[in-house]
């Protein structure tokens, strides 16, 4: 979804390349986007957080509110410190991508939120975090009444480190680390693991370096 038809061509062209991915639909602003997502029911949506009409983060707000389903949502932008992308991730996107990334990029990410993965960009996540100490945040962290040990996995998850990575770092296994973080998640009440680094650092938990 991207008012720009040289950008829409752009990712198509590159998605259809692949083998294992589809392009169902694609959108020129926000409110035609949920009226296709409503009926194309896609698993990956392509969101550009500036767009006529209904700009993205409306729309991604709409998407995860009334989808009885909703797909995975990745922001699509131009400059990683927008606060706009900021606040897109805190509605629940799963990640973002820069305009500018290589097409291998593009895929991988489509590919990792397909397969329901959060695409984390811990530096970026950090500068956008820096100065929003939060006050719900810091209620839900300690109402969370995090273990010892899911208070690592969440210390590790905000460094930008996947399942096998925690697993190997605190020598687990993969499918113990998996529990870990679904317990994060179910007490922090977070949808996804990107949600939840934004609270890990909204609420002090994890501070920016």
């Amino acid at each position: 979804m991207d008012d720009e038809e040289l950008v829409r061509t752009g990712l198509r062209a590159v998605l259809e390349a692949q083998g294992d991915l589809r392009v169902v639909g694609e959108a020129a602003d926000g409110a035609a986007a949920l009226g296709l997502v409503r009926s194309l029911r896609p698993d990956v949506v392509l969101m550009d957080v500036r767009m006529p009409e209904v700009d993205g983060l409306t729309a991604t707000r709409a998407i995860l509110r009334d989808a009885d389903i909703p797909p995975r949502i990745l922001v699509l932008t131009t400059f990683e410190n927008d606060d706009y992308v900021y606040e897109a991730l805190r509605a629940g996107a799963d990640g973002f991508l820069l305009k500018r990334a290589r097409p291998a990029e593009i895929v991988h990410a489509v590919r990792l939120a397909a397969a329901g993965e959060s695409l984390l960009f811990p530096a970026a996540i950090r500068s956008l975090a820096a100065g929003r100490a939060n006050r719900p945040a810091a209620e839900a962290m300690a109402r969370a009444a995090l273990t010892d040990r899911e208070a690592e996995v969440l210390r590790l998850m905000a460094r930008g480190l996947s399942n096998a990575e925690i697993a190997a770092e605190l020598f687990l296994g993969v499918q113990t680390v998996k529990t870990h973080v679904s317990g994060v998640l179910g007490k922090l009440g977070a949808r996804d693991r990107t949600q939840a680094v934004v609270t890990a650092y909204e609420s002090g938990f994890v501070r920016p370096a």
